[in-house]
């Protein structure tokens, strides 16, 4: 039987590599426009730290990896799915 190797991908915050199941993926979708977890498109990475997601500097890193400009809503929306993520993450689900 063959061995899956894991998917790893950068943290765009602190610049580790991790596995991609242990990060959160924002993705650019050319329809749906920004969504978290899934779709195609252009995706950026973030670690579940608290430090990498309340970095100060998190919103300029994020318009720069989707080269997109985000509206204020978006980072309302952003903080909810982070402390929904973290939350789940405690539960151990």
């Amino acid at each position: 039987m063959i061995e899956q190797t894991p998917v790893m991908r950068i943290c765009i915050s602190c610049k580790k590599t991790y596995d991609r199941k242990h990060l959160i993926k924002i993705t650019k979708d050319y329809k749906q426009g920004i969504i978290f977890q899934k779709g195609m498109g252009r995706s950026a990475y973030i670690c579940k730290s608290k430090k990498c997601y309340s970095d100060s500097k998190i919103k300029k890193k994020l318009q720069k990896a989707l080269k997109t400009s985000l509206e204020p809503e978006f980072f309302d929306i952003f903080e909810k799915e982070i402390t929904s993520y973290n939350d789940n993450s405690n539960k151990g689900i």
